[in-house]
C-alpha cells in the first residue's frame, strides 16, 4: 500500500489556544467534573468512550441536554447487532431539537442558486412558523405518524421545511434529488407506498434550467398510493398541474409549533444506497439515533456555534444533506446552494466566500476538479478569512488535494477528510481539534465508534491492511432496512462475515500513529500475488497527472489462479493514451507505489461512469468483465453516465468473445 514516510507529512497543526477554546475541549472539561478524572485529549476521550459505550452516550444526552423522556433509564438492549436497541420506551423528536435554538432573528437557512442573484435569508423564526404551517396542512391531509411522505426536490428551503414538518408530525421523510430519472427515483420512493408527494418543476445545473415537468408527470402515475400532490415552482412560471397543491398552501396556516413524541427507533427517514444492481435497499434511521449523532457532529466535531455558517455541497439524494441538517441544532446557519459546484469554475468557493461560511462539507471529487480547472480561489482575491475547517467525504482526497487547500484556500485550515456516510447517516472516522492534518491520512476514530481493521481471521491489525469492522453498536445504525421484516438484507449486507460485528465493505490501515488510510471497497478487492492493493491508491498518484482526467482499477481472478488488473484511463482534453503516456503511467506508479500496482493493461476509455452520488463503479464494472449481463451488473438509472457504462460493457463482451475463441 501506499504508505512510505511522505504519506504521513504533517501538513497542519492547530494552536493551543485553538484548541482550549474549542467547543471539545469545553465539553472535555464538563466530562472532566463529572467523572472525576482527567481527560487530556481526544485520544483519552475515545478510549473511554468504547470501554464506556453507554456512559459515553448518556454524557451526549446530558451535554445537549436532549429532551429525552426515558422509560426506565436503559441505555440499550442486550441483544447482538443489528438488534440492539437504544433507550427502550424513551420518547423523543428529531425536529424539535433542530428549531429549539436559534433566536426568533436569527438567520437559520441562507439560499442561493447556481449563476448568482439575490440570496433568500430565511430567519429561526420564520422557519419555525413555515414548519409549523407545513406540519399542520400534512395533519389536516390525514397524515399520521408512521405514514412516508416523499420528496422530488432539490437543496432548497422547500426540502429542508418539508423534512421538517414531516417529522414534527412523526412521518416518515424520503427525498430524491431532481438529477434522478424517473426509473431510479421510483425504484426508490415506490418501495415506501408515500401518501404525499412534493416535487419541484426543474433545477439549475452548468447554466441550463433543467425541466423536470415530464417526470413528475411519471412519478405521480408510478406512484398510486399518493393521495396528495405539493407542487412546488421553482425554476418555472407555469400554473400548478391538475389535482396538485401549491406550495403556498402549506405555509398559508398560522399554526402551533407542536411535535409528536415519537419511540427514541421510531423511523425519521429512509435513506438508499446507490442500487447500482436491483433495487436500491432502504436505510431506515430512528428519530433517537439521528438526534444523538447530530448533537454529537455538529457540536464536537464540526464544532458549530449560534451564528456561523455551515456551507455543504450537495444534494438532496446525497447522505451529506441529511448530515447538515443537524446544523441547526446549535443555532448554526445553513448554506443552501443549488447548482453546480464548477460553473462557472470554483463556483462554489464564490459561495462560501460571499456567505461567509465557517465551515463547509463536501465530496473530495469537487476539490479535484477545481484544481484541475486551474482554479485559484486564494489568489483571486476571495475573502474565505472566516473558514476554519474544511470537512471532506465521498471518497479519498488525493495527497495533491492536500497541498492545493493550503496553497490556494488558506494555510491555517484545518482539512477533515471523513469515511462513513449513508449507513449510518454519520461517520466512523474522521479528524478533531487535537488532531494534526497529514498528508493522504484520516486523523484518526470518532468518539462511540469502536472500529478496527481486522484480517481474514478476525483478528485486529497495525499497519496492515484489514477490514473495516465496526465491534459495538452506534445509535444511528439503520434500525432496520425497509421492507425486511426478517432482517435477512440487513444480515446479508453487513454481518454475513461475522456475525455480531458490522463488517462496512472497506480496506482499511489503522497506523500505529493513530491516523487512518481507506484504500476502497472490500468488494471491489485488488488482491495480486497475496497481497491487497488499493484503488485510492492508483486514483491518488495517477490523476495529479495533467494528461489523465481520471482512471478506474479492476482486478478480476481467471482461471489456473490467474489475475489480470487493468487500468482505464479516461485522457484529459487533448490528451491521448498513447505508448508515452503509457510508459509515463508505468513509471509513475512503479516509483510512487510498488511494482505490484503496474497493470497488465492499460486501456483508453472515454470516461469512469459514476453513481449518482459521485463513485467510481468499479463493482459493476468488475462484474461485466466477469461475465454478467449489463442488466444485472448495473441499473442504469442510477448512472451518472449511462453511454459509458455501455461501453465498458461492449469491452467486456469483447473481452469474452477472445477468450471464447482463444479456448477454442
Amino acid at each position: 500500500m501506499a504508505s512510505e514516510p511522505a504519506m504521513s507529512e504533517i501538513l497542519w497543526a492547530p494552536s493551543a489556544d485553538r484548541i482550549a477554546h474549542s467547543r471539545l475541549r469545553a465539553y472535555l472539561d464538563w466530562l472532566q467534573e463529572r467523572k472525576s478524572r482527567p481527560f487530556p485529549d481526544h485520544d483519552a476521550l475515545w478510549a473511554w468512550s468504547v470501554q464506556e459505550l453507554d456512559r459515553f452516550w448518556l454524557s451526549i444526552v446530558d451535554y445537549f441536554d436532549v429532551d429525552l423522556q426515558r422509560a426506565d433509564g436503559t441505555v440499550r438492549t442486550a441483544d447482538p447487532m443489528p438488534f440492539t436497541r437504544w433507550f427502550p420506551g424513551a420518547r423523543l423528536n428529531w425536529a424539535q431539537h433542530l428549531l429549539r435554538a436559534g433566536a426568533e432573528d436569527a438567520t437559520a437557512l441562507v439560499c442561493l442558486q447556481e449563476g448568482g442573484g439575490p440570496a433568500r435569508q430565511i430567519t429561526f423564526g420564520r422557519l419555525r412558523a413555515a414548519v409549523a404551517s407545513a406540519a399542520g396542512w400534512l395533519r389536516r391531509a390525514g397524515v399520521v405518524p408512521g405514514d412516508r411522505v416523499a420528496a422530488y426536490l432539490p437543496n432548497t428551503e422547500h426540502a429542508v421545511i418539508a423534512a421538517l414538518a414531516a417529522a414534527a408530525v412523526g412521518a416518515v421523510w424520503a427525498c430524491c434529488s431532481p438529477d434522478f430519472g424517473a426509473e431510479g427515483t421510483l425504484g426508490r420512493l415506490a418501495q415506501l407506498e408515500p401518501t404525499v408527494l412534493l416535487a419541484a418543476d426543474g433545477y439549475h445545473w452548468n447554466g441550463k434550467d433543467i425541466d423536470r415537468a415530464e417526470v413528475v408527470a411519471q412519478l405521480r402515475a408510478g406512484l398510486p398510493t399518493v393521495r396528495r400532490f405539493v407542487h412546488v415552482p421553482y425554476v418555472f412560471d407555469r400554473p400548478d398541474p391538475a389535482g396538485s397543491t401549491p406550495w403556498s398552501d402549506l405555509l398559508a396556516g398560522d399554526e402551533p409549533l407542536t411535535f409528536e413524541p415519537v419511540e427514541f427507533s421510531h423511523p425519521l427517514w429512509v435513506l438508499f444506497t446507490s442500487g447500482t444492481t436491483g433495487l436500491p435497499k432502504g436505510l431506515v434511521h430512528g428519530h433517537g439515533g439521528i438526534t444523538l449523532e447530530g448533537f454529537k457532529w455538529s457540536g464536537l466535531y464540526a464544532g458549530l456555534r449560534p451564528g456561523e455558517r455551515i456551507f455543504t455541497h450537495t444534494s438532496t439524494g446525497w447522505a451529506l444533506w441529511n448530515i447538515q441538517i443537524n446544523a441547526l441544532m446549535q443555532g448554526a446557519s445553513l448554506v443552501l446552494y443549488e447548482g453546480s459546484p464548477n460553473h462557472p469554475p470554483g463556483a462554489v468557493w464564490q459561495v462560501a466566500a460571499r456567505t461567509g461560511a465557517d465551515v463547509m462539507l463536501l465530496g473530495a471529487a469537487v476539490i479535484t476538479a477545481t484544481a484541475a480547472a486551474g482554479v485559484d480561489p486564494r489568489g483571486a482575491g476571495l475573502d474565505l478569512s472566516r473558514l476554519r475547517h474544511l470537512l471532506v467525504s465521498g471518497s479519498a482526497l488525493p495527497s495533491a488535494g492536500y497541498h492545493w487547500v493550503m496553497e490556494h484556500l488558506s494555510p491555517d485550515l484545518r482539512i477533515d477528510s471523513t469515511s462513513g456516510g449513508t449507513d449510518i447517516s454519520g461517520s466512523f472516522v474522521g479528524a478533531n481539534e487535537y488532531a494534526p492534518v497529514r498528508v493522504g491520512r484520516i486523523a484518526g476514530r470518532l468518539a462511540g465508534v469502536d472500529c478496527a481493521a481486522w484480517d481474514e481471521d478476525g483478528h485486529p491489525v497495525v499497519d496492515a491492511v484489514g477490514d473495516l469492522v465496526i465491534t459495538q453498536p452506534m445509535p444511528s445504525m439503520p434500525v432496520h432496512l425497509w421492507n425486511d421484516p426478517q432482517a435477512r438484507r440487513y444480515l446479508e449486507s453487513y454481518f454475513d462475515t461475522w456475525p455480531g460485528v458490522w463488517r462496512h465493505g472497506d480496506w482499511v490501515t489503522m497506523y500505529a500513529d493513530g491516523s487512518i488510510a481507506i484504500h476502497g471497497r472490500s468488494d471491489s478487492t485488488l488482491n495480486r500475488q497475496g497481497v491487497r492493493l488499493g484503488s485510492a491508491d492508483f486514483y491518488d498518484v495517477l490523476e495529479t497527472m495533467p494528461e489523465i482526467s481520471e482512471t478506474l482499477v479492476v482486478g478480476l481472478d481467471l482461471p489456473d489462479d490467474g489475475y489480470w488488473l487493468g487500468l482505464f484511463v479516461a485522457p484529459a482534453p487533448g490528451y491521448q493514451l498513447d505508448d508515452d503516456l503509457r510508459q509515463k503511467i508505468v513509471t509513475t506508479l512503479r516509483s510512487r507505489l510498488t511494482p505490484r500496482h503496474v497493470p497488465d493493461e492499460i486501456i483508453a476509455a472515454p470516461a469512469v461512469p459514476h453513481t449518482l452520488t459521485g463513485k467510481r463503479l468499479e463493482v459493476p464494472i468488475k462484474k461485466l468483465l466477469a461475465g454478467k449481463p449489463l442488466e444485472k451488473a448495473a441499473n442504469l438509472a442510477t448512472v451518472d453516465n449511462p453511454d459509458a457504462l455501455r461501453w465498458y460493457a461492449r469491452f467486456a463482451t469483447d473481452r469474452w468473445a477472445e477468450r471464447r475463441s482463444t479456448a477454442g
